[in-house]
């Protein structure tokens, strides 16, 4: 047994026989600090946050969930789930204690008769685009392919097609959970349906998802793709412009705008190298000639320094920006705010704080939403905030050789209160860095009303809280 409850960053006091009798129970590996084959372990995008928990487990199906999830409450350790390895948090990269990591388990099986895909909770979204497409059907992911399904999905998950399509969370029509008593639940409209509504959007506080079922839609294998970089100087025209287009676009428009340092890179014209550019993109879930008919105005809101519009690969478009966020080179801080309106005083706000951004690829993201997001009831899922049509996120990223944490967290957290006094106060929790903040930091505005439910869920699934790296809500007394 171990010494002392895990509350902290515990050390690993089990004894190798212990151990060695939970690899018994095991096809993957459980690996001590130090092992051979702990590099194998999946490599977190936040280098800000790497973690090094005392024993790793790499789970290859739901029975190595459930052992593991056994022997870390059995012996009183800190549990941490790693799906994709994207918190910007940090939350699946624990100092001390268990981490369950769920890469090996990154299966896809798409049924196109039933437009359902099965997915395991260990799956990137990449995975995901590359089975689906094959036969012309989508899931609504990210942004960036090689994101996590299963951290995306349980926060939320906002993607290149989510004004036709929603969030990831509301095509979810079903889920395999381990839960804190190490039983295994599906969690469906039909079968504990509490614990369904909960995981659309409630996060890692009820379980390890080790399986997803998501309803897919007709689109690809290419669509119409807007991307057009603009001078940063004219950021704030080019968001007036831009605010005037998506608040009368069709609900098959999804489109944002992000302010960046772009690197260079030889297979990019140099006009954008190391240009600091506002970037507006666009996809359209559609027909592809009438997509880029219909985004036309999104190419000609400035003086464009390069367009590389037109039909494109869906997973192209997906995979897009991947080269932005590489695995463990970037530390990363970052904090959103949803918006009721981009008024002008907003605009303006943004703009000066784009100009400001102390890194290159630090960036200042605005999402045009509204459409299928808004069309499901805001207590429908534990995702409560559906009404607000846009949203601004700070997205701090740097090299330690560019910028101190300090200065770096410290930029994104007065760039945020900045750009909140524009704000509904409500903030989109996949898009948040704890720093020195409580894992429980924002789940009052991000869950709202539906944060006292929640917590009666939580009391009737995970009692002591057992799944506490997370955006953590307390069980109800």
């Amino acid at each position: 047994m171990a010494t002392r409850e895990a509350t902290g960053n515990p050390e690993l006091t089990v004894s190798d026989d212990a151990v060695e009798e939970l690899q018994g129970q095991l096809r993957g590996a459980a690996l001590r600090r130090q092992a051979p084959g702990r590099t194998t372990v999946r490599e977190v995008f936040n280098a800000m946050h790497v973690g090094e928990p005392d024993l790793a487990v790499r789970c290859s199906g739901t029975h190595d969930v459930v052992a593991s999830v056994k022997f870390a409450r059995e012996h009183g350790m800190l549990l941490a789930v790693r799906g994709g390895g994207h918190s910007i948090a940090g939350l699946s990269a624990p100092d001390g204690g268990m981490l369950i990591d769920l890469s090996p388990m990154d299966g896809v099986h798409v049924d196109p008769e039933r437009r359902l895909a099965y997915v395991q909770g260990g799956a990137l979204w990449g995975d995901v685009d590359r089975e689906t497409q094959t036969f012309g059907l989508v899931a609504p992911g990210g942004v960036v392919s090689d994101t996590g399904v299963a951290g995306l999905t349980l926060g939320g998950g906002y993607g290149w097609i989510r004004r036709k399509f929603g969030l990831s969370c509301d095509q979810l029509v079903e889920a395999q959970v381990v839960c804190a008593d190490g039983e295994v639940r599906t969690a469906s409209a039909d079968s504990n349906p509490d614990l369904f509504w909960a995981i659309r959007g409630g996060g890692g506080n009820f379980g390890v998802v080790t399986s997803f079922v998501f309803h897919l839609e007709p689109l690809g294998p290419e669509v119409a793709f807007a991307a057009t970089f603009y001078p940063l100087e004219e950021h704030a025209e080019i968001l007036r412009a831009w605010r005037e287009y998506v608040s009368s676009a069709p609900n098959e428009v999804t489109s944002q705008c992000v302010a960046i340092t772009f690197p260079a890179n030889p297979e990019m014209p140099e006009a954008i190298h190391n240009r600091p550019c506002a970037i507006v993109g666009g996809v359209y879930a559609g027909d592809v000639d009438e997509g880029m008919a219909a985004m036309k105005p999104l190419r000609e809101l400035g003086t464009a320094l390069f367009d590389m519009s037109g039909p494109t690969p869906y997973v192209g478009v997906q995979a897009g920006f991947d080269p932005l966020f590489p695995r463990n080179q970037l530390h990363a801080y970052w904090k959103s705010q949803y918006l009721d309106e981009l008024a002008d005083r907003a605009i303006e706000t943004i703009a000066t704080t784009a100009a400001e951004r102390p890194a290159p690829l630090t960036l200042v993201n605005v999402f045009s939403m509204g459409g299928a997001i808004a069309d499901i009831g805001p207590e429908e899922t534990a995702f409560a905030t559906r009404g607000a049509p846009f949203m601004v996120s700070i997205d701090g990223m740097w090299t330690p050789e560019q910028l101190d944490d300090a200065d770096g967290v410290g930029w994104v957290r007065s760039a945020w209160e900045a750009i909140s006094e524009h704000g509904t106060g409500d903030v989109y929790l996949n898009f948040t860095g704890l720093a020195d903040e409580a894992p429980s930091a924002g789940v009052e505005t991000a869950f709202g009303r539906n944060l006292a439910r929640l917590a009666e869920v939580k009391a009737t699934y995970d009692p002591e809280n057992f799944f506490r790296l997370n955006n953590n809500v307390a069980p109800a007394n």
